[in-house]
């Protein structure tokens, strides 16, 4: 199985994880949109993939640009495959110094952008009735770690959007997969917001140490392909704090079932009484 034939949107794909996946995908065939702010580096990114490229720059928490985004991609296409929710911006501050404007900000980015593409896309994915949609979280999703505290608010956040958004969908025929990188060879801890907001400008040595991006990027989308709803790409410690927290199938499956038994009708029924 390859993506071979479809089009995948990345947003952040001009550096770090989204690059590491456009050219993943190109290499199975893949048509691409590539998102992000530099389009000098989304060029670049093109250019190494070598196949169908579509460069749409945004700022992804730029709400009124979303739409428009949307309609393009899709129209481009002739739909979306598969959407990554890549962008992202990390964190390195105690709480107890951190300005609440960090806090605003990143969860701007990591949450509320992806939720507002997501709602953009996915009335088009349902009536479809096909379609994936890939969540960018963290290790620091699932497990609270210290200097984070912004970051882990953010990634818990849309893990649980994505989670309750898998369920509803799964009577559409729509695949949700939430994936949870450890430590990935990337410039996530120099761009990384200090408690002032700036940009943090120093990389950390478990990160630069980390996983090879395009490793990390073949395993994810192995993993997409294998239907897998979590996706935890990590090693080491890292690897086992994900998996304590794995949920397991079993719940998602007990959820998925309460949908496909009339859960949501029943729900607004009640609420016209």
């Amino acid at each position: 199985m390859s993506f071979k034939g479809q089009t995948a949107w990345i947003t952040g794909a001009s550096s770090g994880i989204g690059a590491a996946l456009a050219k993943a995908l190109a290499e199975q065939g893949a048509r691409l949109v590539l998102s992000g702010r530099k389009i000098d580096a989304l060029e670049a990114v093109a250019a190494e993939c070598g196949s169908d490229c579509l460069i749409l720059p945004f700022e992804t928490t730029d709400i009124a640009a979303l739409a428009p985004a949307v309609e393009q991609a899709w129209t481009w296409s002739g739909g979306i495959d598969l959407l990554v929710n890549n962008a992202g911006i990390s964190q390195r501050s105690l709480a107890v110094e951190t300005a609440y404007p960090v806090y605003q900000r990143i969860i701007d980015v990591d949450l509320l952008a992806p939720i507002a593409l997501t709602q953009e896309i996915l009335p088009k994915m349902a009536a479809r009735k096909s379609g994936r949609l890939a969540y960018i979280s963290s290790i620091a999703g699932k497990v609270g770690v210290p200097m984070r505290t912004a970051y882990c608010a953010a990634k818990f956040g849309l893990a649980g959007y994505a989670d309750a958004l898998r369920a509803e969908t799964s009577v559409l025929g729509l695949k949700v997969h939430t994936i949870y990188p450890g430590s990935i060879r990337t410039d996530v801890s120099r761009n990384a917001l200090t408690a002032d907001g700036s940009a943090r400008g120093a990389s950390d040595s478990v990160i630069d140490n980390g996983i090879d991006p395009q490793v990390a990027a073949k395993w994810m989308l192995d993993a997409m392909l294998a239907d897998q709803r979590e996706i935890i790409v990590a090693e080491g410690g890292e690897a086992k704090m994900g998996e304590l927290r794995r949920t397991p199938d079993a719940l998602f499956d007990q959820v998925a079932a309460m949908m496909a038994s009339g859960y949501a009708e029943k729900m607004k029924s009640e609420a016209k009484q």
